[in-house]
């Protein structure tokens, strides 16, 4: 029969080696953490770096130091629209999705089905173009640059769009 000391000592050396695995991986978390800082800050000072396009309102993530965006590239994440926020912020395809409703093609504040965005664009109206037409159009509404006046009809309010 085991000693109550041994028992004792034999769950204190697991308990010791759960800990001592945790603590390699809270370090493992940890860099991998220190990496995406480091990521997302450098990818902030190469978008605030001049390309001798205008200025734009700072970006703003939640909780973060605002980073000053000159001009978007292909791929940009799309930020959420707040007040003094310009087009500008926005990658080149959103950008001439805004322009259509808000005065390049249309009428301002007209809504446009993903079908007329899409020829208004100079793209065949076709289903997987109209698509990723649509799938934009759906992130610039979900983020308040755009509104979803009826299920796939879009429009730009007055003030957010033109001029970009």
């Amino acid at each position: 029969m085991p000693s109550v000391m041994g028992l004792l000592e034999e769950r204190e050396r697991a308990a010791r080696q759960r800990v001592e695995a945790l603590q390699a991986e809270l370090r493992e978390a940890e860099a991998v953490w220190e990496r995406f800082v480091i990521a997302r800050e450098t990818v902030g000072e190469v978008l605030a770096e001049p390309r001798g396009g205008e200025d734009a309102a700072p970006v703003v993530v939640a909780g973060e130091r605002p980073v000053q965006v000159r001009q978007a590239v292909p791929g940009s994440v799309v930020p959420h629209w707040e007040e003094g926020l310009a087009p500008a912020v926005l990658a080149p395809d959103y950008r001439r999705i805004m322009d259509v409703p808000s005065g390049g093609n249309g009428r301002l504040g007209e809504a446009m089905d993903c079908r007329q965005l899409a020829a208004a664009l100079g793209l065949e109206p076709v289903p997987a173009k109209v698509e990723g037409v649509r799938s934009k159009a759906k992130r610039l509404a979900v983020r308040g640059w755009v509104a979803e006046d009826r299920p796939g009809l879009f429009s730009v309010p007055v003030g957010r769009g033109g001029g970009s």
